[in-house]
């Protein structure tokens, strides 16, 4: 399946030039037939923690009523980050929409990052998210998730890829590139990660560094276009690596709930 990362330059806090933007990579993603196409974090704002200006009330979201147009009308899937508020508190979620434009998966951020005070503004997600769609079982993760891999292996047990939406800063791309690489081996399955580029609202500077790794710890060959890059996922090549090198059957979950 091919799948398109799109590295979005994010306009500070402006839905409505982001969504302008976005549409047009709808349209060069269905030029080039992709299935999926995913956004960063917060995707029509960017990390913002104005949540009084930004938030959506959960069940009348101008975002996902937006978001189904564009996957309906260009027949296309896709993943977008938007904050929504629910019963007085604010999350941070990522939502996927399948060609027909009925949403498929919300989720909320388990992982508020609160070295930057984000879980003073948003509560933290309680539940993980799986996807069918286009042939594939995928994950929803969120930007500091990256960082906690057991939300990876819980994830993992049915999944095919496991998604992260991210506005993951220039200064810790390091982080970013190899945390990617090593959630692909450890959990072994294909893990994408999509990140912002240019400056945000806080001087915060991101660079494009989004990408796709495979069980092997390999990332996959693309077709860059407008920074967008295409990688095509075929969970066969995973299955067949799997049986020759399986690691997964070795945990030990019951000792690890007694020592974590």
């Amino acid at each position: 399946m091919k799948i398109g990362l799109v590295s979005l330059e994010q306009v500070w806090e402006k839905k409505l030039s982001n969504l302008i933007v976005c549409e047009n990579y709808f349209k060069l993603a269905r030029k080039n037939d992709i299935k999926l196409i995913i956004f960063p974090e917060m995707t029509l704002t960017g990390f913002s923690t104005n949540v009084i200006e930004i938030a959506e009330e959960s069940t009348s979201s101008s975002s996902i009523s937006e978001f189904k147009r564009l996957a309906s009308n260009y027949k296309i899937s896709c993943i977008f980050g938007v904050v929504r508020s629910k019963n007085g508190k604010y999350f941070n979620d990522s939502v996927y929409i399948d060609e027909n434009g009925t949403v498929k998966g919300e989720y909320s951020k388990i992982h508020p990052f609160s070295f930057s005070g984000e879980d003073k503004y948003y509560a933290a997600g309680e539940r993980i998210c799986v996807v069918e769609d286009c042939g594939l079982s995928i994950g929803l993760t969120i930007c500091y998730d990256l960082r906690f891999p057991e939300l990876f292996t819980a994830l993992a047990k049915n999944c095919d890829m496991i998604v992260n939406i991210a506005n993951w800063p220039k200064r810790r791309v390091e982080h970013w590139k190899a945390l990617i690489k090593a959630r692909a081996i450890e959990s072994q399955v294909f893990v994408a990660g999509v990140n912002r580029i240019g400056v945000d609202g806080n001087n915060l500077e991101y660079v494009e560094s989004s990408s796709i790794f495979n069980a092997d710890g390999v990332e996959l060959d693309y077709i860059h276009i407008n920074n967008m890059k295409i990688a095509t996922v075929d969970k066969n090549w995973t299955k067949e690596f799997k049986s020759k090198f399986l690691t997964v059957k070795d945990r030990n979950i019951s000792l690890y709930k007694e020592i974590i």
